[in-house]
């Protein structure tokens, strides 16, 4: 029996030395199709990621228009005028009123 056994083995090596070739192809070739299915989902995950960030730039851009038409309406001499006339009670001051100085 072991020398069965140690006959088994020797053409175990035998046929390992024989197809190496086949054996070490194999290999490779599972390796490349585990990588193309790892780089496949890098590649899905950055594409997600990129969508997100467009879209929250979209969002940026969005506020920041709205932003700049608020500023804007803000400044307007107007709108200074109306806020000024309610919130502070401030008027125009009429002709009686005004002090003219003059400078030596």
């Amino acid at each position: 029996m072991a020398a069965k056994n140690a006959a088994l083995v020797v053409d175990i090596y035998n046929d390992i030395q024989q197809h190496i070739l086949t054996y070490v192809l194999l290999a490779l070739v599972v390796f490349s199709a585990l990588a193309v299915i790892y780089f496949t989902h890098v590649n899905r995950q950055t594409t997600s990621n990129l969508e997100v960030l467009l879209t929250e730039r979209d969002e940026l851009d969005i506020e920041w228009r709205n932003l700049l038409i608020e500023q804007n309406s803000l400044a307007e001499h107007s709108a200074i005028e109306i806020k000024a006339s309610k919130m502070l009670d401030m008027k125009r001051p009429d002709a009686k009123s005004e002090v003219v100085i003059k400078l030596p």
